[in-house]
C-alpha cells in the first residue's frame, strides 16, 4: 500500500480565496485521515503498522498432519522382536545406527521382546559396547529388566563384560546407576553378587568405587559378597573385599558369618585370612536344626544368557 503526501505547492492553492469570495478549505479540514498533519516519524510509524496489519491478515496455514510411524517401527516378529532387536542380534551396523538416530528419546528404544529383552540387553549379550553407548546417549532406559529380572548391567556382571559394563556405568544417569546396582534379580542377587559369584574382581572393585553397597545381602540366604567369595573359594576376592571394607562379622539369615562357611573346604588360606578379622565371640557355629541348614545353593554357571537367534536378511 503506497501512501502519498500532499505537496507544498498544492497546499498553497488551498490558501487562496475562491471565486465566490469564500475562503477555501484548509488542508487539515479536507483530509479526514490527518496524514498530512503528522510529523515524518509519525507518518512512517503509521505506514509500518498498516503493512504489519496486511501481513497478519493473510490466511493462516493449517497445522500439518502428524506423520505416521514408518513401517520399520511397526514390524514385529512372532517373538515380539522389532527390527532393531534383529539388527542388534545379527550385528547389522548399517541398520542399527540409523534406527537409533531416528528414535531418540522414544519408546521404540525400550521395546521388549517375549523374553522382555530391550535392545540394550541384546547389545550387552552380543558384546557391542558401541551400540550400548549409542542407545544410552539416545535416551534408552537402563533400569528395565528381562524375564529373569536382570537389567543390562546384571548381564554385563554375569558375563564379565568389562567393556559394556564400563559404557553403561559411564553413560548411565547417576540415579539410574544407583538403581540398577542395588536392584536384585529374580534369583535375589544384585550386580555385585553376580560379579562375586563369577569371580570378576575388576567389576567388583569398580562397583564398590561407584558406590555399590559392599555388605548388601542376597535375598535367598542373606549372604554378602564376602560370603559368596568364601563359597566360591576365591582367596583373591576375599582379600579384595576385606580391603574395600566388607564386614567379616556380617551374619546370614541363618546366623553364619563368612568364617563359618570355610568349614568343609580343604583350603585353609581363606580360613586363616578371616580368622584374625572375625569377632572371637562369633567363632562358634550357631545352633541349627540340621548341619546343612545353611547349605549354599550352587549358581547355575552353565546357564547361558541367551536370545532368540532369528534369521534376518538371510543371516
Amino acid at each position: 500500500m503506497d501512501l502519498h503526501r500532499t505537496s507544498i505547492l498544492n497546499q498553497m492553492d488551498y490558501n487562496r480565496e475562491s471565486k465566490e469570495g469564500k475562503p477555501a478549505q484548509s488542508t487539515e479540514e479536507r483530509l479526514d485521515s490527518g496524514l498530512d498533519s503528522l510529523k515524518e516519524e509519525e507518518y512512517q510509524a503509521v505506514a509500518a503498522e498498516i503493512r504489519r496489519l496486511q501481513v497478519n491478515c493473510e490466511q493462516p496455514r493449517l497445522p500439518a498432519e502428524p506423520d505416521e510411524l514408518p513401517d520399520w517401527k511397526t514390524q514385529i516378529t512372532e517373538d515380539e522382536d522389532t527390527l532393531l532387536h534383529l539388527a542388534i542380534i545379527h550385528e547389522a551396523k548399517d541398520y542399527i545406527k540409523p534406527m537409533i538416530d531416528k528414535s531418540r528419546n522414544s519408546d521404540f528404544l525400550n521395546a521388549q521382546n517375549d523374553l522382555r529383552q530391550t535392545p540394550l540387553h541384546l547389545a550387552v549379550i552380543t558384546n557391542q559396547a558401541d551400540v550400548c553407548q549409542h542407545l544410552l546417549v539416545s535416551g534408552c532406559d537402563p533400569t528395565l529388566v528381562d524375564n529373569r529380572g536382570d537389567t543390562p548391567l546384571h548381564i554385563a556382571c554375569h558375563l564379565g563384560n568389562l567393556l559394556c559394563f564400563s559404557v553403561i556405568t559411564q553413560y548411565c544417569q547417576k540415579e539410574h546407576l544407583h538403581t540398577v546396582m542395588a536392584a536384585c534379580n529374580y534369583n535375589g542377587m544384585n550386580c555385585l553378587h553376580l560379579a562375586s559369584v563369577y569371580g570378576f574382581l575388576s567389576l567388583v572393585e569398580s562397583m564398590v568405587s561407584l558406590g555399590a553397597d559392599i555388605n548388601a545381602k542376597e535375598q535367598h540366604n542373606g549372604r554378602s559378597a564376602l560370603h559368596l567369595a568364601v563359597v566360591q573359594q576365591n582367596l583373591s576376592l576375599v582379600k579384595l573385599l576385606l580391603k574395600k571394607g566388607a564386614d567379616p562379622n556380617l551374619r546370614t539369615f541363618g546366623g553364619h558369618v563368612p568364617y563359618h562357611l570355610t568349614y568343609g573346604y580343604s583350603s585353609s588360606d581363606i580360613r586363616e585370612e578371616l580368622y584374625s578379622q572375625t569377632d572371637p565371640e562369633l567363632m562358634e557355629l550357631p545352633d541349627s536344626e540340621s548341619d546343612d541348614s545353611e547349605k549354599e545353593e550352587d549358581v547355575q554357571s552353565d546357564e547361558e544368557v541367551g536370545y532368540d537367534d532369528i534369521h534376518w536378511n538371510g543371516h
